[in-house]
C-alpha cells in the first residue's frame, strides 16, 4: 500500500517500468563529504543561493497552509533563512547536519528576535523523533544533497502524523534528454558546491513509495519542483 494516497491519476504514469530499480543519480556522495560541503558553504550561501531560491521558498510557505499553532519540521534548515517566513503562531524545528550551518541560523533567530523555531543538530536519515510527531515536514533543496534520499524522506513520513503534509521542493533531472545529458555530465562536479544535479524524480517518487497530490514547477528558470504528498 502506497504511503500517500492521490486523487491525480496523471501522477501515477510519470512512473515508468525501471523507476523503482534504477539509480537516482550517477554521482554518490557520503555523509562525511556532505558535511564538509556545507560546512565551506556556511559563509556565503546567503548570497550564492539565497535570493535566487526564494519565490520557491515563498511559494511552499503559503502551500503549506500553515494554521495556529501547527507543528512544522524543516529539514535542511541550514542558515535559517526561511525562519522569518514561518507564521509566529506554529512551532518549528528546524535540523540539520552542519554545525556551522545551524551556527548562522542561531545568529539569524536570535537577531531577528523569533521565538517559535527550536534548532538542532541531526541527521536526518536517522531522526530522534517519535513516529508521528508533525503536521508538516518540509525538505527545501536538500533531497539532492543527502547521500540516501529514500532513506531521509522515509524518516520524514514516518515523524509526520497521519493526514499531514510532506513538502519537497527540489531540482530534479530534467524529462528533456539532452538536458538530462548534461545535468548528468555536471552533476559529479555539482555535488561541490551542494547538490546533485541529476537526481531522478520518478525514481525518487517509485522508490519512496510517494504518490504526490501536486507537483509544481517554480522558480525562475522553473527547473525546480515542489512536490506535495499528504500522509494516508
Amino acid at each position: 500500500m502506497p504511503l500517500f494516497e492521490s486523487p491525480h491519476a496523471e501522477h501515477d504514469e510519470i512512473v515508468g517500468a525501471d523507476a523503482a530499480t534504477r539509480a537516482l543519480s550517477v554521482t554518490v556522495v557520503e555523509t562525511d563529504f556532505v558535511a564538509r560541503v556545507y560546512e565551506k558553504l556556511a559563509s556565503t550561501y546567503d548570497f550564492t543561493f539565497g535570493p535566487t531560491l526564494h519565490p520557491g521558498r515563498v511559494q511552499a510557505l503559503q502551500r503549506m497552509g500553515i494554521r495556529s499553532h501547527d507543528t512544522v519540521l524543516e529539514v535542511g534548515v541550514g542558515t535559517g533563512i526561511n525562519c522569518t517566513l514561518y507564521p509566529r503562531d506554529c512551532h518549528v524545528t528546524g535540523i540539520d547536519l552542519s554545525d556551522s550551518m545551524l551556527e548562522k541560523a542561531r545568529e539569524r533567530v536570535s537577531r531577528k528576535g523569533i521565538n517559535n523555531v527550536r534548532l538542532l543538530e541531526m541527521d536526518a536519515a536517522h531522526m530522534k523523533f517519535a513516529d508521528d510527531t508533525f503536521d508538516i515536514v518540509y525538505a527545501p533543496y536538500v533531497i539532492s544533497v543527502v547521500p540516501d534520499p529514500v532513506a531521509v524522506v522515509r524518516e520524514m513520513v514516518r515523524v509526520c502524523r497521519p493526514g499531514g503534509k510532506v513538502i519537497v521542493l527540489n531540482h530534479f533531472l530534467s524529462p528533456n534528454p539532452l538536458m538530462a545529458w548534461v545535468e548528468r555530465a555536471i552533476s559529479p562536479f555539482t555535488v561541490h558546491i551542494g547538490f546533485k544535479s541529476d537526481l531522478d524524480l520518478p525514481a525518487f517518487l517509485a522508490q519512496a513509495d510517494l504518490k504526490p497530490v501536486s507537483i509544481e514547477k517554480i522558480n525562475i528558470p522553473r527547473i525546480w519542483s515542489l512536490v506535495t504528498c499528504i500522509k494516508a
